[in-house]
């Protein structure tokens, strides 16, 4: 295809010395040919321009000719961060204005106030920057039928990030919608980080149609040049995940360079390394933190003076892992592992964010098998090798909110609106039987709770079309719609009534006035805690350090995999620090090393105990479940299981009496029963029905001018719960929280992968003493309560003393 570019975008690529690249101008080709695309493409190659490229054009008086600019709704822009679209926003208001294009772009969002919202739906801008979340609300207002019926492309920016997962299910949704209501529409998704770009082309075609869905492919750019810090005089840690070890080197890291963005895995973490970068901080750089938690105003702040070259070095976590474009940052720190090639390469793009220039990055291990985990990951991104998830089927509670929204913008014909749903590859399974179900729950709330009028939603009249049950749901719908279910989080405030950010009702409970913790990059004290607020003073004191919650980054499998393959490949160890190379050789010389083809399990006596390690390399989530699994068949044996710590690599359980033989605990027939029994009377479910509630709209967490506390909602949703067991066990929404606790809590696939294969891969070691390669998780024991980082100095205590017993080679193996 050839582009036919407006003289205008020719002049202003020009006029910067810059050129239209081909994947660009590939993007515009598609566009004028009436199809779809999806754009992958390095980090710095021009995705976000490329994908507007056809709007820009649209809007150019060479192609307007005479006639006028369209007026309405031309253009969505769809990211996964409210960050993202803010920054988009800067970078396409200097070209619109610069080829003098009668373009108006706007953001909308949770952030954006009222009026103007409310502006945008009646006088809205040519392109609206946005977020799955406020799109699916624009759909459920009455004009959305006008606003959306001029669209002419939707463009999905950083599609990886949210495509395989439940936001991923909204956005598809919204967009069979959307191309019902503008027919001509043209989807486009863009991406960096793509390892199967076919199974993403046929998420965005109408299902059936991935003809109709170009693949451009980007030129590619310089490769990225990766590095792993390492102590200057001490060794790899064998414990811990803050890496406070390499504070000062980093420190002088920032110094040396112009701009620095630091990278964590948890708001935790963030918070905490900003803190030790601060102690070290002798020149009072301006540094700055950014994190889901802060306020608006605080992260506004913050990207603000970072597009300006304000900063030295900003501490954030994936808040700003995608797509934001501040060409003046010289390095990435990853702080800990990164856990996925794709997920470092996103990182690491931010440095340069140019084509011709590569992006530099240091990885800084917490302990040893971060460092292998590290180096794994360099590899992957040295051999452009990319992990990425696989695609399932849409879930039914997040059906029942998009269900809600259609019937919250009018009246609607069940078949009609099927149909189009069914056009969506997340939701092309779903038949008669499942979607006379899920109508059912969203008219009645179901069986059990049909006699409640509370539950009564929507309702069919004699014509057969499905309408409110009064206008006030509709209100309901939109105060509580959307899909990401953080834990409940209190507003920390001045007393002036300045807010700082929030922090887990969880973590706020434990407060009292007085007490000291460190946010927003401040020492804080408390004076009181009062229904949803924190009230807090800046304080000098030492302070302590909030512990959120949240979800943990899972170690793909890709990596995973080149782990295993780093550990049996004896000739690659010659690349690694001593330490580290030595840490292997003891292990190897005296026990087993875990590979491709083996499940290595290590038996050991330690402090009157009995040691078992698996070595699964399965995540964290999998390998929480194992323990629990398996402690339970321990105790129906008579073992007289302690306890179970867990991490990404391994899984360490102990116990009264030894395991001769760790095969009957392994043997797949425990996910046919004791798992299922396990996680029907385990949180898990309960944690799962409530998010399922809330996002199908059972529970509503908001009312006018009050919202519930978490503890409010866990006990409507656990009330719920049980009754729905006792009365109603084949419940959608238990449906949906069971595939949830199965795949997203527990991941089900992996440990069912894991167990199929000890069934001919198990090794049993059994062992005087604990090894090398246990230190690591051993090291957790009696420490996963305190918050992570703070107790590394005396986690290094703990590791020498199991160190000097596992690395010592005075006796026979």
């Amino acid at each position: 295809m050839q582009a036919d570019i407006p003289p205008e975008i020719e002049r202003w690529f020009s006029g910067r010395d810059w050129r239209v690249r081909r994947h660009q101008a590939e993007m515009l080709a598609a566009a004028d040919a009436g199809k779809h695309a999806l754009l992958v493409a390095d980090t710095g190659a021009g995705k976000t321009l490329g994908g507007f490229l056809p709007t820009l054009a649209d809007f150019c008086p060479s192609r307007l000719a005479d006639a006028a600019a369209q007026d309405g709704l031309h253009t969505l822009y769809v990211s996964p961060l409210k960050a993202l679209a803010h920054d988009v926003q800067r970078n396409l208001v200097t070209p619109v204005e610069e080829m003098g294009l009668p373009l108006r772009i706007e953001t909308r969002s949770g952030d954006t106030p009222s009026d103007r919202k409310k502006r945008q739906r009646t006088k809205p801008p040519h392109v609206l920057l946005t977020t799955p979340e406020s799109l699916s609300l624009l759909l459920s207002y009455p004009d959305s039928f006008e606003l959306f019926g001029s669209l002419k492309r939707i463009v999905i920016d950083e599609v990886h990030a949210f495509a395989t997962g439940k936001r991923g299910d909204l956005l598809a949704l919204s967009l069979a919608r959307l191309q019902a209501l503008a027919p001509q529409m043209q989807r486009v998704a863009l991406s960096a980080t793509l390892a199967n770009p076919e199974g993403f082309r046929e998420w965005l075609a109408p299902w059936g149609e991935i003809d109709t869905v170009a693949l451009v492919q980007g030129e590619e750019g310089a490769p990225a040049q990766v590095e792993i810090l390492l102590p200057e005089e001490e060794r790899v840690p064998w414990g811990g995940h803050a890496g406070t070890w390499a504070v000062g080197q980093l420190y002088q890291t920032i110094r040396k360079n112009r701009t620095t963005l630091v990278f964590t895995n948890t708001r935790f973490l963030a918070e905490f390394i900003f803190q030790q970068l601060w102690d070290v901080n002798e020149e009072t750089l301006p540094i700055g933190i950014h994190h889901g938690s802060l306020s608006k105003e605080a992260r506004r702040k913050v990207e603000g003076a970072m597009a300006r070259g304000e900063l030295r070095a900003l501490v954030a976590t994936a808040s700003l892992d995608l797509g934001v474009d501040w060409g003046d940052i010289d390095c990435v720190v990853q702080m800990g592992a990164p856990k996925g090639s794709s997920r470092l390469l996103q990182r690491v793009g931010r440095a340069n964010h140019r084509l011709d220039q590569p992006s530099r990055a240091l990885l800084v291990p917490g302990n040893r098998f971060e460092f292998l985990e590290a180096q794994a990951a360099k590899d992957a991104v040295d051999a452009g090798q990319r992990d990425g998830e696989e695609f399932r089927p849409g879930g039914l509670d997040v059906l029942a909110q998009h269900i809600m929204a259609c019937a919250c913008a009018a009246p609607f014909d069940e078949a009609i609106l099927l149909a189009e749903i069914r056009s969506s590859l997340a939701y092309a399974y779903v038949d008669e039987t499942v979607w006379q179900r899920v109508l059912n729950y969203v008219a009645t709330g179901g069986y059990a709770l049909k006699a409640y009028d509370k539950f009564r939603r929507i309702v069919r009249d004699k014509q057969g079309v499905w309408r409110l049950s009064h206008p006030e749901m509709a209100a309901k719908h939109r105060l509580n719609a959307g899909i990401i279910i953080d834990s409940e989080m209190l507003e920390v405030r001045f007393r002036n009534g300045r807010s700082l950010g929030r922090v887990e009702e969880r973590f706020a409970a434990s407060l009292s006035a007085g007490d000291t913790f460190a946010f927003a990059g401040q020492s804080l004290e408390v004076e009181s805690v009062k229904d949803m607020d924190v009230i807090v003073r800046a304080t000098a004191k030492s302070a302590m350090i909030p512990s959120y919650g949240g979800a943990r980054m899972p170690l793909t499998t890709h990596l995973a995999d080149r782990v295993r393959a780093m550990l049996v490949d004896r000739a690659g160890w010659a690349r690694f620090p001593d330490d580290v190379r030595e840490w292997l050789e003891v292990q190897d010389w005296r026990s087993q090393m875990p590979g491709p083809d083996n499940l290595l399990v290590e038996s050991f006596p330690h402090s009157k105990r009995h040691y078992t390690v698996y070595y699964t390399f399965t995540g964290w989530n999998a390998n929480q479940s194992l323990g629990m699994l398996i402690t339970k068949r321990m105790e129906d044996r008579g073992l007289m299981p302690g306890g179970f710590v867990a991490n990404d690599y391994s899984l360490a359980v102990w116990g009264l009496k030894p395991v001769a033989d760790p095969a009957p605990l392994l043997s797949p027939d425990i996910l046919a029963h004791e798992f299922v029994e396990w996680v029907q009377e385990s949180y898990l479910l309960k944690r799962s029905f409530r998010e399922v509630a809330v996002i199908g709209g059972l529970v509503e967490r908001q009312h006018p001018g009050k919202r519930k506390s978490g503890r409010q909602v866990t006990f409507s949703t656990d009330l719920i719960y049980d009754v729905l067991r006792k009365y109603e066990p084949d419940h959608v929404l238990l449906e949906a929280a069971w595939a949830d606790a199965r795949e997203r809590l527990t991941d089900i696939g992996r440990l069912q992968e894991l167990l199929e294969r000890s069934q001919d891969q198990l090794l049993h070691v059994e062992l005087e003493r604990v090894s090398p390669l246990a230190v690591p998780v051993m090291v957790m024991i009696g420490r996963e309560s305190v918050p992570q980082g703070a107790v590394d100095d005396e986690l290094l205590l703990e590791a020498e003393s199991l160190a000097s017993a596992a690395m010592r080679v005075d006796d026979q193996p």
